[in-house]
């Protein structure tokens, strides 16, 4: 970074403008924001800010698999790109920032060096990953799986939302291409977040310095019955998957407990067919998340799912099986990326600390193939994936801010 210029800030207001006016996509009664992936409302958040982008002096392309990408030129334009960016997708109950903040604060940087005519060595490149929640299509960080190579483009196009509506259908009906092209050689890539959980807030600290993630899976439980009248038939002589879960649960939580306070297990969904209030289901499934940054610990917690559904199929002579359905093995970041954020909380004096992000992010996906590190802001009261989801416009530009200055320090 060149010391013979004062060093840029971003536009705290323009950043928490957009924000705002981004949450207004798919904006809900309750404050915060549907925009699932590939849907009209995602692609309309897109166009958003692609508008932003191009007027920064960005060039766009999009992916075979969903992804955008918005380039600023450097002054040695062949040297591999600094990247940073994050996702537009949100949970279809989510908050206002989750993903956001992260493409929106790069924007902020961009932009911000836009402004004052300052130009990179390397070049910038603000991604927009595909369906990074999951929510709609069954693989979290999907599309930066793709871009990785961790997850073959066919497979990734194949995944079906709960309407059966495929991921290749919708990408084809807005007409992202059908080949992905070889990925930019990639320097160093910085993904700005929210923490989504109460750590900072609790020890007043402003930024986080991420340098790792912890182990996570998300696993599908199946118990099939026997459907059955909810009157005639004798509880004795039912074979109910609901008082198999009604066991099942309890055990799940104890197993969880067993591995102290950084084990982590969330039952996020729960369907049972047919449906009907008088039968007795004849099939019943639900979704386990699985995390803890201690592998031994995380393989623990997978054998003890496993277990403990094979003891709930034999007591309650019911039959199912369990699969994961994604997993991201714990991953811990490049020290030069983590430096370059470090140096820059120093030089902006903020209060910060080092942290393992106990969320997923395509960070996890990106370092596979490039030095990678993460940037935290506190969240009040650690809430995400919540309508609910709240962060000051202060604690917004002062991550942003660290992330312009790492980024000048790694694209120099």
């Amino acid at each position: 970074m060149s010391e013979s210029y004062e060093l840029p800030r971003v536009n705290g207001d323009r950043l928490w403008s957009r924000l705002m006016e981004m949450a207004s996509v798919g904006a809900t009664a309750a404050g915060g924001c549907n925009r699932q992936a590939l849907g009209d409302l995602d692609m309309a958040g897109r166009a958003l800010f692609k508008g932003w982008a191009l007027a920064a002096g960005c060039e766009i392309r999009e992916d075979a698999i969903g992804n955008v990408f918005a380039r600023r030129a450097g002054s040695d334009d062949a040297l591999p790109v600094v990247m940073t960016g994050s996702h537009l997708d949100t949970q279809p109950t989510g908050g206002k920032f989750d993903g956001v903040y992260g493409v929106l604060a790069g924007l902020e940087a961009i932009e911000s060096l836009h402004d004052r005519g300052l130009r990179t060595r390397h070049p910038l490149e603000l991604c927009v990953w595909c369906n990074e929640e999951g929510s709609r299509f069954p693989h979290a960080m999907m599309g930066s799986a793709v871009w990785a190579g961790k997850l073959p483009l066919a497979a990734a196009r194949q995944l079906t939302d709960r309407d059966g509506v495929s991921v290749d259908a919708e990408l084809v009906r807005l007409g992202f291409p059908a080949e992905m092209v070889p990925r930019s050689a990639v320097k160093a890539a910085l993904e700005a977040h929210i923490e989504q959980g109460p750590i900072l807030e609790q020890h007043s600290k402003t930024i986080g310095v991420v340098t790792g993630v912890q182990h996570m899976s998300r696993h599908e439980v199946v118990l099939h019955g026997r459907e059955a009248h909810a009157g005639p038939t004798p509880m004795d002589a039912r074979k109910d998957p609901v008082r198999g879960l009604a066991d099942l649960l309890p055990a799940l939580y104890a197993m969880t407990a067993a591995h102290g306070p950084q084990a982590r297990l969330t039952i996020g969904f729960i369907e049972t067919r047919p449906g009907s209030a008088n039968t007795v289901p004849g099939l019943l499934r639900f979704t386990v998340d699985l995390r803890h940054p201690e592998a031994d610990h995380y393989a623990a917690l997978k054998v003890g799912l496993r277990s403990l559904v094979t003891d709930t199929l034999q007591t309650h002579g019911l039959e199912g099986a369990t699969r994961c359905l994604w997993e991201a093995p714990g991953v811990s970041f490049d020290r030069t990326c983590i430096s370059a954020v470090r140096d820059a909380v120093r030089t902006l004096g903020f209060e910060a600390m080092e942290m393992v992000s106990g969320a997923g992010h395509d960070s996890c996906n990106v370092s596979d193939v490039a030095p990678t590190a993460m940037i935290f802001v506190p969240c009040a009261g650690g809430l995400s994936h919540n309508e609910a989801e709240s962060a000051t416009p202060r604690d917004l530009e002062a991550g942003a801010n660290v992330l312009l200055l790492a980024l000048l320090t790694l694209a120099s």
